[in-house]
């Protein structure tokens, strides 16, 4: 199997509520990275999946083919996060290449932690395993630049049409005392419990997101 390109969508109360906007990211990497588009109607493969209620319904699409899995939805509650060793390189698509982020992951079970957070080569914050991050300042929100090459995520896209945000590249430190909050299109806006041992602080518009983050029926 050559280079696939992945999309990891939630099913909620049997419908996917980003569909358009995972399909659309698809096709825009499938022709950035010069790959095969898959002969099936990707939308008419995963609709029949919107009936299960709350699940995750995952496709790859790889040498012009496209494989479905569904899984159970994972656990909302609040992550214990660490820093990882494992240095981010850039990841601009959403491929099957994500050696560093199992890597990451595998990192984070050692450290008796629910997942890992992962830093460049030059030490600025970059996005989780499979999320991208969040956080609080006195003056609003804030999220690590794309031109560090993170993944463009359906789920921070959403984040940034609900509320005002700033791009800010920062170092391991200017973490300390904010409120974190992690965020894709299968868990949504969750809050980050700790990291590195230490208890994140809440703020009630984490909350507040989380609630608007799911578009209505």
């Amino acid at each position: 199997m050559g280079l696939g390109l992945i999309e990891t969508m939630r099913v909620r109360e049997g419908r996917i509520p980003f569909l358009e906007r995972h399909l659309t990211r698809l096709t825009r990497s499938l022709a950035a990275l010069s790959l095969p588009r898959p002969s099936q109607d990707i939308a008419a493969l995963v609709k029949p999946f919107a009936g299960t209620g709350n699940a995750v319904v995952r496709i790859e699409v790889s040498d012009g083919r496209t494989a479905v899995t569904v899984r159970e939805l994972p656990s909302l509650d609040g992550p214990a996060v660490i820093t990882a060793s494992e240095p981010h390189v850039p990841y601009p698509h959403k491929t099957t290449e994500r050696d560093r982020f199992a890597d990451a992951a595998r990192e984070a079970v050692v450290g008796e932690a629910d997942d890992a957070l992962l830093f460049t080569h030059e030490g600025w914050v970059a996005e989780g395993t499979a999320w991208n991050l969040c956080w609080w300042e006195e003056a609003g929100l804030r999220t690590p630049p794309l031109a560090l090459g993170i993944l463009p995520g359906i789920g921070r896209a959403r984040v940034l049409e609900l509320a005002p945000a700033e791009e800010a590249q920062v170092a391991r430190p200017g973490l300390d005392g904010k409120s974190l909050f992690l965020v894709n299109a299968v868990r949504g806006v969750v809050a980050i419990a700790s990291l590195d041992g230490a208890a994140v602080p809440t703020d009630p518009r984490t909350a507040e997101l989380a609630r608007r983050f799911w578009p209505p029926s």
